[in-house]
């Protein structure tokens, strides 16, 4: 069987992002995911706004994440994305997000509902389906 291929987004972390306490404000974790996945989007040829204009949108209809350790102020940090299923009109994402040096600081998944303008679901396009194909994997060990 193949490998899959891994996305990889590459961000600093801002003043903004933070607590007092000089770590990152939990629920900006899932905006880091949100930051990566619209870049991934856009690598495949295919930007949010792209397929909104053609009629689909993938909300999220589920998330979660396990925290390990705290991202801080200024430090560069990497989200690694894949998918972990790929239905017909659901996708499963999975990720890791780690510092510089490969430390685990978080790791979650969301899942996406492919929807048209009115909220119901819909086919994924079978374009977008050949493209995000390579990244399907096996759901990894959450221990």
């Amino acid at each position: 069987m193949q490998a899959h291929r891994t996305f990889r987004h590459t961000l600093r972390v801002a003043y903004a992002d933070c607590t007092v306490g000089n770590h990152v404000y939990y629920a900006r974790y899932f905006d880091f995911l949100e930051a990566a996945r619209g870049d991934f989007f856009r690598t495949l040829g295919h930007s949010f706004q792209d397929l909104e204009d053609e009629g689909f949108a993938f909300p999220v209809i589920h998330c979660e994440g396990d925290y390990r350790i705290a991202a801080r102020y200024d430090e560069l940090i990497q989200v690694d994305l894949w998918l972990t299923s790929l239905a017909r009109i659901r996708l499963d994402f999975g990720y890791r997000i780690v510092t510089d040096d490969d430390r685990l600081l978080f790791h979650g998944l969301t899942r996406h509902a492919c929807t048209d303008r009115d909220n119901r679901g819909v086919r994924i396009p079978g374009v977008l389906v050949e493209k995000l194909t390579p990244y399907l994997a096996a759901p990894p060990d959450r221990g």
